[in-house]
C-alpha cells in the first residue's frame, strides 16, 4: 500500500495543488471538499489512487463524521494537510455575524478538531507529517477582513506550539503562510472591489503548494508561500508597527465605493 495523505480544501486552489504535489511523490490522496467538485478529484489526478470525501467543515458533526470515514478505510495516515479556509471581506459593522461564526468554525474550530484526531493517530504510530495552511495575514492586522486575519494568526501560533509538543513523538508540523494567491479565494470573500479582486499580480498556487510541500518534507517549522515580493512583505511586517501594518493593509482591502 502506498503512503496516504489527507488534504482538506482539495477541490481547487492551493489545496488541489498540494494534493497534486503529494501525488507526484507517490502518495494516495484522501481529498476533502465541501461541494460536489471534490468528486472530480480522481479525474484531475490520473494515475493516483484518490478517495474523495465530501464534508462541510463548518458543521461539527460532519467534521467528526469525516474522521470516522477515514478510520473506516483502515489506512495509516502519513501526511495531513489542513488547508481548508475562507475569508469574508467588508467593514466589520456591515458584515453578518452568522457569516463570521461560520468562518470561525471553518478556519479554527474544524482545524483544531481534525488536528486532535490526526495528531493522536500519528503519535500512536510514532510518525507523520502535518502541514497547516495559515496566511501571510497571520503577521498583520487585517482591517476589512477583520475576522480572517485573527483566524490565521491563531492557526500559525497553534502550529508552532503543536510542532514542539509532537517533536518527541516523531511527528513534524509545518506552517505554510501563503501571500495573496491567484485562486477563487478573494472572489468568494466578496472582495471584488478591492486590490485583492485582481488576480493578475498574485502568486501562482502551484508555486505556493510546491514551497509548502518542500518545507513539509524538509521538516521546517514554517515557510512563506510566494515569490520574492511576498517574502519581502513578510520581512517588512516583522519589523513594522501594528498601526502601520493596519493602515497599509486597509489601503488594499477597503472596498472601493466609487461607481
Amino acid at each position: 500500500m502506498k503512503p496516504t495523505a489527507l488534504v482538506t480544501g482539495a477541490s481547487s486552489g492551493i489545496g488541489f495543488r498540494i494534493a497534486q504535489q503529494l501525488a507526484t511523490r507517490g502518495y494516495d490522496i484522501i481529498g476533502v471538499g465541501a461541494s460536489d467538485r471534490i468528486l472530480e478529484l480522481p479525474q484531475k489526478l490520473p494515475g493516483t489512487t484518490v478517495i474523495p470525501l465530501r464534508a462541510d467543515l463548518t458543521d461539527r458533526e460532519q467534521v467528526d463524521g469525516l474522521w470516522r470515514e477515514f478510520e473506516q478505510l483502515g489506512r495509516p495516515l502519513n501526511v495531513a494537510a489542513l488547508n481548508a479556509g475562507a475569508s469574508l471581506g467588508g467593514a466589520f459593522i456591515d458584515t453578518d455575524i452568522e457569516d463570521e461564526l461560520r468562518l470561525l468554525a471553518l478556519n479554527v474550530t474544524s482545524q483544531v478538531i481534525l488536528a486532535k484526531h490526526i495528531s493522536r493517530a500519528m503519535v500512536a504510530q510514532r510518525s507523520g507529517r502535518i502541514l497547516i495552511t495559515t496566511s501571510l495575514s497571520a503577521t498583520t492586522p487585517t482591517p476589512y477582513e477583520s475576522i480572517y486575519g485573527p483566524t490565521r494568526s491563531f492557526m500559525y501560533s497553534f502550529a508552532q506550539g503543536l510542532r514542539e509538543e509532537l517533536r518527541e513523538h516523531g511527528v513534524s508540523v509545518t506552517a505554510l503562510l501563503p501571500g495573496a494567491t491567484a485562486t477563487e479565494f478573494h472572489d468568494r470573500a466578496g472582495m471584488q472591489q478591492t486590490k485583492f479582486g485582481d488576480n493578475s499580480w498574485k502568486n501562482d498556487p502551484e508555486l505556493v503548494a510546491k514551497l509548502g510541500v518542500e518545507a513539509l518534507f524538509s521538516g521546517r517549522d514554517h515557510v512563506i508561500g510566494g515569490d520574492r515580493g511576498t517574502r519581502w512583505a513578510a520581512l517588512r511586517n516583522k519589523f513594522s508597527s501594528e498601526e502601520s501594518k493596519a493602515k497599509r493593509f486597509a489601503q488594499d482591502s477597503k472596498p472601493d465605493e466609487r461607481d
